[in-house]
């Protein structure tokens, strides 16, 4: 039995400023973060491994079974 890929399609923003080139922004869905325990101000970088394929890496990894605190509700 193969597992269920869970899949959060998104648009690709661009910030602009300025005086300032436009900026691409993409957001991390927050279901998914809560999922793996991702919490603001975490440290990540962006692995290109095709043109059409980009792996996001985590520099520090909470152990399994921690769940994350949800978000306040505002």
């Amino acid at each position: 039995m193969q597992a269920k890929t869970a899949k959060y399609p998104l648009k690709v923003q661009a910030i602009r400023s300025r005086g300032q080139q436009a900026r691409l922004y993409v957001y991390f869905p927050l279901p998914l973060a809560a999922a793996i325990g991702m919490k603001p101000g975490e440290l990540v970088e962006w692995e290109l491994l095709e043109r059409a394929e980009l792996h996001l890496k985590r520099h520090q990894t909470p152990p399994p079974g921690i769940k994350a605190r949800r978000p306040r509700r505002r």
